[in-house]
Parts: C-alpha cells; structure tokens; sequence
C-alpha cells in the first residue's frame, strides 16, 4: 500500500470548490466571447491544421482514458495514475488548442444537408452541453485523487469518467462531420 502524503493537504474542499467553478465559468464565459461576441476573423486558413490537431488530443485522451479504466479495473493503481494524467494532460492541450483556433478563427460552421445534419446537431449539442459538465467533474476527480480522498474520487468518477469518454469521442466525430461536409 502506498503511504505517500496526499498533495494538496492545506486546501480546503470549499476553496477547491470555488477554484474550480471560477476556472470553469471563466473557461465558459471565454468561449462565448470568443464564438458568440466576438466572432473571430473568420479567415478559413488561420492555424487550419488546429482541427486536425485538436481530434487528435481528443482521441489520444479517449484511449488513455480507457486504458486507465482497464488498468484501475486489473488493480493496476500505479499505472492507472500515468494514464489518467496523460489523458488529463492530453484535454487540456485540447482545451488550449480549440479556444486559440476559436479566438483565430471564429466559428466553424457545418455545411452538411439531409437527415445527416440533424444527427450532427445532435452530437454537436450533446458534446457542448457534457463538456461544461465534464470540465469541474474531472477536476474534481483529480483533486480528491491528489488528496488521496479515493472513496470520494471513486464517486464522482463514477460520472466524471463516462461523460469524459463521450466527450473525447464525439470531439473527433465532430472534426469527421465538418470534414466531411465542406
């Protein structure tokens, strides 16, 4: 059994808490700025290798994301650890990379006609709306993994892990979609 102290031992849960809403409605807020008032320049080559990039974070999370449940699952907590930093570390790239596309480039808009049009609003809509909720409950996850607060990291994971899946894996059925259609 691993006896390491837990890290972040002097920060609260309430301060945590805090942290973490303030980090996400900023992150929110940020976002409709940069789709909804401002607009970005629209140009279609500014950084468009990012989409490309982006699906890629997006499925390299997805996959270490399952490989750290199977790890977990073979009682493999150590190697459940690196997999799931990776995957964590792998979001947040993405995270950076969209909003930089975003704030360059503006919003994307899906050029697709017919019935496949309704099937990727639907995962579009789908995939915003979890990825507001996913975004504070991995950071929860990790803070009460970091406290060493397992009990309680295994609760919200129970959630947390799904939905980040779902997210990853429909962003790079997102990126396909508007390949796709233009």
């Amino acid at each position: 059994m691993n006896t390491a102290p837990a890290v972040l031992p002097r920060l609260s849960d309430r301060g945590f808490y805090v942290f973490n809403a303030v980090l996400c409605a900023a992150a929110l807020a940020f976002l409709a700025y940069i789709l909804v008032l401002r607009g970005g320049q629209h140009d279609p080559s500014a950084l468009s290798f990012m989409p490309a990039v982006n699906a890629s974070l997006n499925a390299v999370s997805a996959t270490l994301i399952v490989a750290g449940f199977v790890a977990i699952k073979r009682r493999r907590p150590d190697v459940h650890k690196y997999f799931m930093v990776g995957a964590f570390f792998s979001s947040a790239l993405f995270l950076v990379g969209y909003l930089v596309y975003h704030y360059v480039h503006g919003d994307t808009r899906y050029l697709g006609v017919g019935p496949i049009r309704a099937v990727y609003f639907t995962i579009l809509i789908s995939h915003i709306a979890l990825s507001a909720v996913t975004l504070p409950l991995v950071l929860a996850a990790f803070f009460f993994a970091l406290r060493r607060s397992f009990e309680r990291h295994r609760k919200i994971v129970k959630l947390a892990l799904p939905l980040w899946l779902y997210v990853s894996v429909t962003g790079v059925s997102i990126y396909f979609f508007l390949r796709g259609a233009s």
